[in-house]
């Protein structure tokens, strides 16, 4: 049994995999062969299309070990999956974890990643079925596969908006961007809070433990209320411009409309930013974007309701190409959003 201290440098991948085993539920009826061999072996669902999506976080460029601590690292592994499936109205089903390790990961943050990400997985029915694990020589690396399935006709694409359908966003905006901004002060001293130490966890605790919609994809896509769907995982601005791309329309956001997180709103102030400029290019929100027909208002409040779900009218899409964002002073090109490769 390792000490206190080991690192899974001191562990065989056999035994690594069973500590992940561990902390898994039993397997359901329709996989058959799971953890253990050299592949899954799942049944499919009757009557549904399947749903694929994959994501990879990588140290140094999504999360800092030095304030992200390892069960969030598992969490937000998941959740940045999850959030794919929530924006295409897929129930999720199973996944797969692919772990490049450094051999100097105490096996206490391995074990408390797993944990993160399995609680989040056991809140979704989500059934770990498989991966792999490599030794990493740089960064840690976590690459998760995460299948759901959804009816033929109730699928969510980026590609369906029209002119004049309305626009919506989920919940609130900023404070994942915030609270990012507000965990690098801390590793730099202590943090220059203009709010509460309450203020302060609840938007770190927005950056480190992402809640995906699931329910609320699920329920835009059953009330087939959605014209075209996408998840903040790059910030509104970025998800706009794409949605709007990829159904041939412009776009026009009122500024003064966005739900930008009160909290966020103040610290962005305190610091010198401005807040719409920095609530919708941060990313990290996690929160849906999505678009419906001008006839389709019930739908989407009844979808609301039954999902528990705040919304939010934001915008209207255009005729005309481009997407602008409308101040009570003056009207502008949007911002553009996270880049991953800038």
């Amino acid at each position: 049994m390792p000490g206190p201290s080991a690192t899974v440098s001191d562990l065989s991948e056999a035994e690594l995999i069973s500590r992940i085993q561990r902390q898994l539920p039993p397997r359901p009826d329709w996989v058959l062969v799971g953890i253990g061999d050299d592949a899954a072996v799942v049944e499919p669902a009757r009557n549904r299309l399947e749903v694929l999506t994959v994501d990879a976080i990588v140290e140094g460029v999504h999360f800092d070990r030095a304030f992200t601590p390892p069960s969030a690292i598992g969490h937000r592994a998941l959740a940045v999956n999850l959030s794919d499936l929530a924006a295409m109205g897929a129930e999720p089903r199973l996944a797969l974890l692919s772990l490049a390790l450094p051999s100097a990961l105490p096996c206490t943050d391995f074990d408390a990643m797993i944990e993160g990400l399995q609680a989040l997985a056991l809140r979704h029915r989500v059934h770990v079925v498989g991966g792999n694990l490599t030794r990493s020589p740089g960064p840690l690396v976590l690459d998760i596969t995460v299948t759901g399935t959804v009816k033929r006709r109730q699928i969510l694409i980026r590609g369906g908006a029209r002119p004049g359908d309305v626009i919506y966003v989920t919940g609130s905006i900023g404070s994942a961007a915030a609270g990012l901004q507000m965990l690098r002060a801390a590793t730099a001293g202590p943090p220059a809070m203009s709010r509460t130490g309450t203020e302060y966890e609840a938007c770190t605790r927005r950056y480190l433990f992402p809640e995906p919609r699931i329910r609320m994809g699920l329920q835009l896509s059953r009330n087939r209320a959605a014209s075209s769907c996408m998840d903040l995982s790059d910030g509104l601005a970025d998800a706009v411009a794409q949605v709007a791309a990829a159904s041939g329309v412009g776009a026009a956001i009122d500024a003064d409309a966005l739900p930008i997180d009160p909290d966020a709103r103040a610290w962005f102030a305190a610091h010198a930013a401005d807040a719409v400029t920095a609530a919708i290019t941060g990313g990290d929100d996690y929160e849906l974007l999505f678009t419906t027909r001008a006839k389709w208002t019930r739908r989407v409040t009844n979808a609301a309701r039954t999902s528990g779900t705040t919304i939010t009218k934001i915008g209207v899409c255009t005729a005309e190409a481009g997407v602008k964002i409308l101040r009570s002073s003056s009207e502008g090109v949007m911002p553009r959003g996270f880049k991953h490769f800038a």
